[in-house]
């Protein structure tokens, strides 16, 4: 359990009402921020204004996936006001204080690296991408379809990076029927590609290998799609960028080309939030309970 402890929720989406559940159940302390147009009602749970004194109480601070733009800015749909994390919020937060979110980009690491305080990335966890690969193959899918005139059945797909991603969405496809068609640089990645029955490539020979293709999905969070491995793409084709941003694609030249190309990061928040949110919740009130632990705080 976790009595005792003082967690603070600092915006987000619906994925986080489900972290909210789960550690309401462990019977955390819990003050939620960025939330006065939620609806749902916690006993006990309190809804507060971003200040350094309700910080200073904090043993863990849970973020959006993103935590933070990068100025600070973070995302909150349950509220008609901005949040932005400035540097005497953190300078607030106690020593043994640790923040969560899926993934910090440089403004958060380095204003809390300043201070002293741990970000805990919780999109690095092998488990915790691996369970978020399989809402966002069937979001990935779920575009393919409402974006082609095809079936996916009988379709000539290519699966760009066979990460732990890239993995699940070229089973998922390779599941539907697809020929499926996989992007690696690493020999390990083309012999597995070899051992699940999809055709392996090295993406140094990208080009060629989209002449003939329907679907691209792109999972590597660097230009890979150039324009001219665009420029070698079949009329009707079309890309569906999985990376954060600002993807892989070079979208200006896509649009002149005439290929639809689509960033759509985040896809698990946005096609099972409910799914995605459990995900999320079983890995962060693991983790606090283990920091609990060894504070010796846990009932």
């Amino acid at each position: 359990m976790l009595t005792g402890i003082q967690v603070v929720f600092l915006g987000g989406d619906a994925r986080q009402l489900e972290v909210i559940q789960k550690l309401y159940e462990l019977d955390a302390n819990i003050q939620l921020i960025g939330f006065d147009n939620l609806q749902r009602s916690y006993s006990g749970v309190r809804k507060a204004d971003l200040t350094e004194e309700v910080l200073s109480e904090a043993d863990a601070v849970i973020l959006p996936v993103v935590g933070t733009d990068d100025t600070g800015k973070v995302e909150a749909i349950f509220s008609s006001q901005e949040l932005r994390l400035e540097e005497r919020h953190v300078a607030a937060l106690p020593k043994h204080a640790k923040v969560y979110t899926g993934m910090a980009k440089p403004f958060l690491t380095n204003l809390c690296g300043k201070h002293g305080i741990p970000v805990v990335e919780l999109l690095d966890r092998d488990d915790v991408a691996i369970y978020n690969s399989i809402p966002t193959a069937e979001g990935a899918v779920m575009i393919a379809i409402q974006n082609t005139d095809i079936t996916i059945h009988g379709s000539t797909c290519t699966v760009i990076g066979i990460g732990r991603t890239g993995l699940t969405l070229a089973r998922t496809l390779k599941g539907l029927g697809a020929n499926v068609k996989v992007g690696v640089r690493r020999n390990e990645h083309f012999a597995r590609a070899v051992e699940m029955g999809v055709t392996p490539f090295h993406t140094d020979h990208l080009a060629k290998e989209l002449r003939d293709v329907d679907i691209v999905f792109n999972t590597v969070p660097a230009q890979v799609l150039t324009a001219g491995v665009i420029a070698q793409l079949p009329p009707g084709s079309i890309i569906i960028d999985l990376a954060s941003k600002p993807g892989g694609t070079d979208f200006r030249f896509a649009e002149r080309r005439g290929i639809k190309a689509m960033l759509a990061p985040g896809l698990p928040g946005m096609v099972a939030p409910k799914t995605a949110g459990r995900i999320i919740a079983n890995a962060v009130s693991e983790l606090i309970l283990t920091e609990a632990k060894k504070r010796g705080m846990n009932r």
